[in-house]
């Protein structure tokens, strides 16, 4: 995981900002793509998933941008001047979007970027965690319904019901979730 690219959308109207993570975020670890407006931002992430969003605050248009997209699973950062740092850190972080003074010291926006490629790590893990866990309740709620058929129409309880599919799957090298569809499809 060390050598992937991380894609970075950076959205500010501040081109001295942009130009600034621009050589801080170079090839080939980082893929950087700026956005000027928040319409172009949008659309960009809806075109794409990014790795890391960096967002200026702009008048509070970049607080609103941030929370909009939340909940995707990029790793949102808000630049916020150091005047409104605490009540916009307080405003964005039950969102999950972390948040750094701008203007910045090079130093703490780097570890800042660390820590968002460790939290993307987390987020990708957590998400496949997720998608397993669906597919194994979408089985059982299958299986669950093919035994409930084979009780209803085959007057077996519930434990015949199971060992029946058990031994079909077994029988003929299939899936318990493949017999359990062909049951559903020849009761339904």
């Amino acid at each position: 995981m060390a050598s992937d690219i991380h894609s970075v959308l950076v959205v500010t109207k501040d081109i001295k900002t942009s130009t600034l993570i621009s050589a801080m975020l170079v090839p080939p670890m980082f893929d950087v793509i700026l956005a000027e407006d928040f319409n172009e931002a949008r659309r960009l992430c809806n075109e794409r998933v990014f790795n890391i969003v960096i967002v200026d605050f702009s008048d509070g248009e970049g607080t609103d941008f941030a929370v909009d997209i939340s909940s995707c699973t990029s790793t949102i950062l808000l630049l916020a001047p150091t005047q409104f740092f605490d009540q916009l850190s307080y405003r964005v972080e039950p969102y999950g979007i972390l948040t750094i003074t701008s203007p910045f010291d090079q130093f703490y926006f780097y570890n800042m970027i660390k820590i968002a490629i460790a939290v993307q790590y987390k987020v990708q893990v957590l998400s496949s965690q997720t998608i397993k866990l669906k597919e194994k309740m979408e089985e059982i709620r299958i299986v669950n319904r093919a035994k409930m058929l084979l009780m209803q129409n085959k007057e077996m309880s519930e434990q015949e019901a199971h060992r029946f599919l058990e031994k079909q799957a077994m029988d003929r090298s299939m899936k318990r979730i493949a017999v359990a569809d062909e049951i559903i499809k020849t009761y339904s």
